[in-house]
């Protein structure tokens, strides 16, 4: 069977006046985000608007995607990290994930 990539766009709007301290914050947490394998995480930035911004989660596949769901479910730490980002944000994420399709 096929890997399935699944990628995760966390659509966000930063607290004005937050944005070097949500770059800060990511860098710190992006490898723990990516610490299990498979996981790998960029940023997109508006070209008009640089308080909106989209995080890029990529799984290498979907048993990847849905293992770390239960990770930010249940583990203590990813909990933590997960409030500090919120308190960065002007507005609850608008999450989308989608699926590779193989033309």
């Amino acid at each position: 069977m096929p890997r399935t990539r699944i990628d995760l766009h966390l659509r966000c709007r930063l607290l004005p006046g937050r944005r070097e301290e949500f770059m800060a914050f990511l860098r710190e947490a992006i490898p723990v985000y990516e610490s299990p394998g498979g996981i790998y995480v960029s940023l997109l930035e508006d070209v008009r608007d640089d308080h909106r911004v989209i995080e890029l989660v990529q799984y290498d596949d979907e048993a990847t995607y849905a293992r770390d769901q239960e990770r930010v479910a249940n583990d203590p730490t990813m909990k933590a990290y997960l409030g500090r980002w919120r308190a960065l944000l002007a507005e609850p994420p608008v999450v989308e994930v989608y699926r590779q399709v193989a033309l």
